[in-house]
């Protein structure tokens, strides 16, 4: 069965869908079948690999809102053992008709779970927000990777965060566990890096991520190609930071690769 990360945090800006993007495609490259599910109206992460949003027909929205069969809007992407579960501006609306429908927090949850058996990690895209779409990621999931930037502001919002994290483990998903915070945007020549690396190790020590992801031209410019960075340029330090972050993951999961 697979493991469900949402990569989540209501601030925009902080690299992530650069990170579900990458990590899923590190995981793929690993030889693990992986699943994006973009849960973005703003379909990021559905183009970065390629697929063009406005040709999307079934995605997402269709399936959590129509009952359409996940297995129908799955796309293929051009690399190995990745494939796409996409969005479209449509969603922008779903969380207004999903106000009063039952178990409304449940509904993603529903939708993967006739697919969590296809594949070994499934990592879904958040939109920038606290909204129902990103809480029923949340309570889809069996963990989450927060993102945050290594700049001024950096923790701003991360207690709201956390705060909801909680809500949600304690009214609808009591197994979700936080896989880590992983430090994003990262440049050594700045004090200002480094002062907020100390300052997430200090306050976060067992969730922080080993991994830090650095500024990198390779992997800013990748989705313009409709190409995760692995794609692109995998000799770039942004390919190989996503590949460590895939194999720390693997790691804190006793999982071993091939």
């Amino acid at each position: 069965m697979g493991k469900i990360i949402s990569v989540a945090n209501q601030k925009g800006g902080v690299g992530k869908t650069t990170t579900a993007i990458n990590l899923a495609a590190s995981l793929a490259a690993l030889e693990f079948n992986t699943l994006i599910v973009d849960a973005d109206p703003q379909a990021n992460a559905t183009s970065g690999v390629g697929l063009d949003p406005n040709q999307i027909t079934t995605g997402i929205y269709e399936c959590m809102i129509n009952g359409i069969a996940v297995k129908d809007s799955v796309h293929k992407s051009n690399i190995k053992y990745l494939d796409i579960l996409p969005s479209h501006i449509n969603l922008v609306g779903a969380e207004v008709e999903m106000i009063n429908l039952d178990n409304r927090e449940d509904k993603m949850k529903s939708v993967l779970s006739d697919v969590r058996e296809n594949y070994d990690f499934i990592i879904i895209d958040c939109s920038p927000s606290l909204g129902l779409i990103t809480i029923n990621a949340l309570t889809a999931s069996d963990s989450v990777i927060i993102p945050v930037q290594c700049e001024y502001f950096a923790l701003e919002g991360l207690g709201k965060l956390l705060n909801t994290i909680k809500i949600i483990q304690t009214r609808l998903n009591t197994a979700l566990q936080i896989e880590g915070i992983l430090m994003t945007m990262y440049d050594i020549r700045l004090n200002l890096s480094n002062q907020v690396v100390n300052e997430i190790r200090t306050h976060f020590k067992t969730i922080a991520f080993e991994t830090i992801i650095p500024r990198n031209v390779k992997l800013s410019e990748s989705p313009s190609f409709g190409l995760p960075v692995i794609s692109h340029d995998a000799d770039s330090k942004g390919a190989t930071s996503y590949i460590n972050l895939a194999k720390e993951i693997l790691r804190r999961n006793q999982i071993k690769a091939a």
